[in-house]
């Protein structure tokens, strides 16, 4: 198991074969149209980990763009909104197809209102994830190993949380609506980036 990082763009070649992709991202902060897109992390499920820190502000990373709209890979994310927002602003690419191990949470989990990935890792996986690298400069020159081996952690857990979640979805009889949830995200990332960030527009008011 190992931690690569690439400047600019994945490899071509990396994460070949792969049916589901674990893909998370780093910024300089959480505004759309604001604070750029600065780190993409990917993992296969295999135990390695793909830090990508791109070359801003051209984001020429023709290989990562091809894996990330290539619609025979499953992309699966925390949180996925936010990510998939980012890179159809920055990158220019729909990703699809998508599988967000969030809303699996609060489809599968309504026990209870603790859906970060520290929680879902910890409560079904057993494994105490570190947060202390979530607020640094992702825009670094260099980044540090700390830096590298945080943005790792955030993929290298989404393919066994994935299982999980599954298996409670299925359970409670909440699958088909998980797919749909699915199946709309980039929709919704989409109307964020158009400006709608903030509304709802299924509301009645």
């Amino acid at each position: 198991m190992a931690n690569f990082l690439h400047e600019g763009d994945l490899p071509a070649g990396a994460l070949a074969g792969a049916s589901a992709v674990a893909v998370d991202s780093e910024t300089m902060g959480l505004a759309l149209g604001r604070d750029p897109l600065c780190v993409v992390q990917l993992s296969a499920g295999d135990g390695d980990a793909h830090v990508v820190q791109l070359a801003r502000p051209g984001y020429d990373a023709p290989n990562l763009k091809r894996l990330l709209a290539d619609p025979a890979v499953l992309k699966i994310f925390h949180f996925g909104r936010f990510d998939i927002a980012m890179f159809l602003l920055h990158l220019g690419v729909m990703t699809a197809p998508v599988y967000c191990t969030k809303i699996a949470s609060k489809l599968a989990r309504t026990y209870t209102d603790r859906h970060g990935l520290k929680d879902l890792v910890r409560e079904l996986l057993d494994i105490d994830l570190s947060k202390a690298q979530q607020s640094s400069d992702w825009g670094a020159a260099q980044l540090s190993e700390d830096q590298v081996a945080y943005a790792a952690s955030d993929v290298l857990h989404l393919h066994a949380l994935k299982a999980r979640l599954d298996a409670m979805l299925e359970r409670e009889g909440r699958a088909h609506l998980a797919s749909a949830a699915f199946d709309f995200l980039p929709h919704r990332s989409a109307l964020d980036v158009a400006g709608w960030e903030d509304v709802d527009i299924f509301a009645h008011s």
